[in-house]
């Protein structure tokens, strides 16, 4: 496996550590063997073909799903094996944004923000309307506090979504496929909002995406997945990746090349899948 981490990647405690994992369904082994750390404030891509198992590997790490094997460490805790108060201690410390926003359609933008501090807070009525309001102000949105997700756009949508994943003050934000079905102007400015978060707050972002773009503005470092193998064949900047890996299919993926990638589907068409 291949590493295109920057000198000096590994100084300070990883916050996110996967040893030795294996994700499976019954007896269908979806990935094994894999191995990464994740250092706090990064921006972490996770990329591959469709079928890879992008989004498997998330909802592993939000703890959705127990690995078959292996191990998904938290901030120290094992997502994989916590219970009650330390799965709570967890929790606390990520957030999730989905892929379609998820926002409760019933509920008003700031409805929807609030339902983390309603779920995991005592305070009162009125102070979680604040800081609602507040996340809201942080991704521009406070003038649609009161809208309903049906009155918004997609875009809107993914940044109250990213609002709500932000409520209590997450060291961690997991994004699945935040750019898919937006615009490429909107996309960059979500890109942008990533950004300014993991700059000025330090956040730490775990992104799976297959948007070069995205990748490549923003994009700290990629954990790249191989559904032919079901492992990880590369990790690392992604420049680096596109340039120097001696695997052709990673070379041509970061090089958006229209050939055949492992399982059929290929670089170009890969962009209307999911995983």
């Amino acid at each position: 496996m291949e590493d295109f981490s920057p000198p000096g990647m590994a100084i300070g405690e990883p916050i996110i550590r996967v040893v030795d994992f294996t994700a499976a369904y019954g007896d269908h082994v979806v990935m094994k063997d894999i191995n990464f750390e994740i250092y706090p404030g990064e921006v972490f891509f996770v990329a591959g073909g469709s079928g890879c198992g992008k989004s498997t590997l998330l909802k592993h790490l939000i703890g959705l799903y127990k690995p078959a094997r292996g191990q998904t460490i938290i901030d120290g805790d094992d997502m994989a094996t916590a219970t009650g108060s330390i799965k709570e201690r967890i929790l606390r410390k990520i957030g999730v944004a989905y892929q379609g926003g998820a926002l409760f359609g019933s509920k008003t933008c700031l409805g929807n923000v609030r339902l983390p501090l309603e779920e995991f807070t005592d305070l009162p009525g009125d102070a979680m309307d604040s800081v609602a309001l507040s996340k809201l102000r942080m991704v521009d949105l406070e003038h649609a506090a009161d809208l309903l997700p049906s009155e918004i756009s997609g875009g809107m949508q993914k940044r109250v979504a990213m609002a709500r994943a932000n409520a209590l003050d997450p060291k961690i934000l997991f994004l699945d496929e935040p750019s898919a079905g937006l615009d490429p102007i909107t996309s960059a400015d979500l890109d942008s909002l990533i950004k300014t978060f993991s700059t000025l707050f330090g956040t730490t972002f775990v992104i799976v995406s297959h948007e070069l773009s995205s990748i490549f503005s923003i994009a700290s470092r990629v954990l790249v997945l191989d559904a032919s193998v079901k492992t990880m064949v590369a990790i690392g900047d992604p420049v680096s990746l596109r340039d120097r890996s001696e695997n052709q299919w990673v070379r041509e993926f970061f090089s958006r090349k229209g050939s055949e990638m492992p399982g059929g589907a290929s670089t170009t068409t890969e962009a209307n899948q999911t995983s």
